[in-house]
């Protein structure tokens, strides 16, 4: 029984497997368009794409609202105009009071 505890030709394909698995594994991890590294880049952006989404939604919906009480609301309209546009009817006439700290 010819019996060898250490096998060159075996160990030699062993470590070549060794490399090419390790060079795979750099090569997908790290290297590859769609490594696993730009993946979790992805991954991550499209989370806050979803938040800064959902945000927006939420602005759109305020807008929409607010949109539709200018429509519905005389009052809200001319209250509006007046403070944030310094509009006024004829014949009025408007003081601003700067307040000095």
């Amino acid at each position: 029984m010819n019996f060898q505890i250490f096998n060159p030709l075996r160990w030699r394909k062993s470590f070549l497997m060794l490399i090419l698995g390790g060079f795979l594994f750099i090569w997908f991890a790290f290297i590859d368009t769609y490594s696993l590294w730009t993946r979790y880049d992805l991954s991550q952006r499209k989370d806050e794409l979803k938040v800064k989404t959902e945000q927006l939604e939420a602005e759109t919906a305020r807008l929409k609202q607010q949109i539709e009480d200018l429509k519905n609301d005389p009052a809200l309209l001319e209250r509006i105009a007046r403070e944030e546009y310094g509009m006024k009817k004829e014949g009025e006439t408007v003081y601003k009071i700067k307040v000095e700290k």
